[in-house]
């Protein structure tokens, strides 16, 4: 499912204009980039918790090669399912 087929989806069954559902959708998105960028948690009761982890550094290995590199320390976007969507889901 795509970002158009949630606008779609939302604006079908609430009746709203596909443009008013995009522009909330679309910050909604951008609320939660700009939240993760500052380094905080989203938690979204039901459905999942959204955080920045801090991976360290490691030695990694160029497979066609096979010489060791170092990786350097970066930061990943986790995202953890919430009690009701891991019910959901199963």
């Amino acid at each position: 499912m795509t970002k158009k087929d949630i606008i779609l989806k939302v604006s079908d069954e609430t009746n709203l204009k596909q443009i008013d559902v995009k522009k909330v959708v679309q910050k909604t998105f951008d609320t939660i980039v700009e939240a993760l960028t500052r380094g905080e948690k989203i938690e979204l009761r039901n459905f999942g918790v959204f955080k920045v982890k801090q991976r360290k550094s490691r030695t990694g290995r160029n497979p066609r090669t096979n010489q060791t590199i170092p990786v350097p320390p970066r930061k990943v976007v986790v995202f953890k399912a919430g009690l009701e969507m891991k019910q959901k889901v199963k």
